[in-house]
């Protein structure tokens, strides 16, 4: 038997298991590739080096470093052992079961059923030795709740197969489904992004007052501030060019795999129905081009820094036809452009002198809509079935204005759906409304095994707010004037949609 058909192993008949369940549905405990302790160590015992090294640079004792190294080589080794030893995973059924530590023994149990990701991560190193991490998000976790780092790459493959088989309630020897790709991102396009993107002209900009500032006041000392300003505009080229390098999004009945990566490469695979919200931003520089760029909510991405807001995204850059295409992928059904706004009263602008004109939310019967931004124009979309819960806001400054903001939330990730600066009376409709929309909404749901059945979220009817009386010559709220008095483009998605 190869080593990542291992894992496959079915127990022996009559083996008796503590929760008393068939021996059938549970395979054997494996443990992770062998090279796990010197792919999970190398970086701590760089730390030991670089301490160690200081104390012998400073005091000329050569051989007292030579030895500590080797005793902290040693020490890295016995313990990596341990661990990876200790360190075993099996399937039980509905389960994936993962057992950890040797000093405190700890035993992970992780419903397949609730996988919203599967993801499979390559750094450059695990790349030559031919090993992969599989990383499984699941609803509610604030990290990487199962990280198996690492396997072989064929028994990662495989393992995610079957977990993803497994999770839409087929048999767990179903191959891997086949794959349509959808989106290609050139790297030209990828690259021009970057350049005219907003953190990039941010530190370039920073840079060149900087230096002229230096030679017209003659102090060389000023060019040292030059060092952290021209890191961070290679540090916005490393992420966003590097890492979304050759970024490709397929469609399978598994679900939306994602490939990206120059050095590090990472497969990604989101099951249907997975995707809490959408959300739909353009930055200033982009707009002749029609420029877009899509990141979701996925529970368990969110809480992870500038890692999970890598994993949000959908699609880092493209014109809004192709974009609009991959959403209604994600979202059935769903027409972002044909959901008419509400915009905010005109008096919201003592709060947002700039971008109160921008300020708007919809719905329709299956999505919840708002729109802000002025120089990055961002637009929220959250499916009624999705929402986690709806709350109505108000600050000081808000009352004495007679306005309110609406937040309908989700999972932790990029997507900021609220409704700012309405009208209180708006505000309380609106909370009471979409409450009862994502009740019906998830009354209707289908199953979690979205490959069992299939059942179609029955249509809920919006109901708009009422308009409010007004001072004369302002447009009420609930509508959206055409004119630069409460108008102007909305976000990206909305009247003001760019186009290619």
């Amino acid at each position: 038997m190869s080593e990542h058909d291992a894992h496959r192993e079915p127990l022996a008949a009559g083996t008796p298991l503590p929760d008393g369940g068939d021996p059938a549905a549970v395979t054997a405990l494996r443990r992770l590739h062998p090279a796990t302790p010197v792919l999970n160590g190398w970086k701590w015992f760089a730390l030991a080096i670089a301490a160690i090294g200081q104390n012998a640079v400073r005091d000329l004792n050569y051989k007292l470093f030579g030895l500590q190294v080797v005793a902290a080589l040693v020490l890295g080794v016995v313990l990596g052992t341990f661990s990876w030893w200790f360190t075993k995973y099996r399937i039980e059924g509905e389960e994936l079961r993962i057992e950890s530590g040797f000093l405190f023994r700890r035993s992970r149990r992780i419903r397949i059923d609730r996988l919203q990701a599967v993801d499979i991560v390559r750094p450059v190193l695990a790349r030559f030795l031919g090993v992969a991490e599989l990383r499984l998000e699941v609803a509610g976790g604030g990290k990487t709740e199962a990280p198996l780092a690492y396997l072989n790459e064929p028994g990662a493959q495989q393992l995610r197969a079957e977990l993803l088989a497994r999770a839409a309630g087929l048999d767990a020897d179903t191959p891997e489904a086949p794959e349509h790709r959808l989106v290609a991102v050139p790297p030209g396009v990828l690259l021009a992004s970057t350049v005219v993107s907003a953190p990039f002209l941010t530190a370039v900009l920073g840079f060149v007052v900087v230096a002229i500032a230096s030679v017209v006041v003659g102090e060389i000392v000023g060019l040292a501030f030059l060092l952290p300003w021209a890191l961070g505009g290679l540090g916005v080229v490393w992420r966003q060019f590097v890492g979304e390098f050759g970024f490709t999004v397929s469609e399978s009945p598994d679900g939306l795999r994602i490939r990206k990566g120059l050095l590090d490469t990472w497969a990604q695979t989101v099951p249907p129905g997975r995707v809490q919200g959408v959300e739909i931003e353009q930055q200033f520089l982009w707009r002749p081009k029609g420029w877009v760029k899509l990141s979701v909510d996925v529970a368990g991405y969110g809480g992870k820094g500038s890692e999970g807001q890598t994993s949000s995204t959908l699609l880092p850059v493209a014109p809004w036809p192709v974009a609009k295409a991959l959403l209604e992928r994600v979202l059935p059904g769903v027409d972002v452009d044909g959901v008419a706004r509400v915009a905010a009263p005109r008096r919201a602008r003592w709060l947002r002198p700039i971008g109160w004109r921008y300020l708007r939310h919809g719905v329709d019967a299956r999505v919840f809509v708002s729109d802000a931004g002025w120089l990055t124009r961002r637009t929220a979309v959250v499916p009624h079935v999705k929402m986690q819960s709806v709350r109505a806001t108000q600050g000081p400054y808000q009352r004495l204005l007679g306005l309110a903001s609406v937040h309908v939330d989700t999972p932790v990730g990029p997507v900021n759906a609220v409704a700012l600066h309405r009208s209180p009376d708006v505000a309380r409709d609106l909370v009471r409304d979409q409450a009862e929309r994502s009740r019906l909404a998830r009354r209707t749901a289908g199953p979690e095994r979205w490959m069992q059945h299939r059942v179609a979220v029955a249509a809920v009817p919006a109901q708009p707010p009422e308009p409010q009386p007004t001072d004369p010559g302002v447009r009420p709220e609930g509508s959206v004037r055409p004119d630069g008095d409460g108008g102007g483009d909305s976000a990206v998605g909305g009247s003001g949609s760019p186009s290619t």
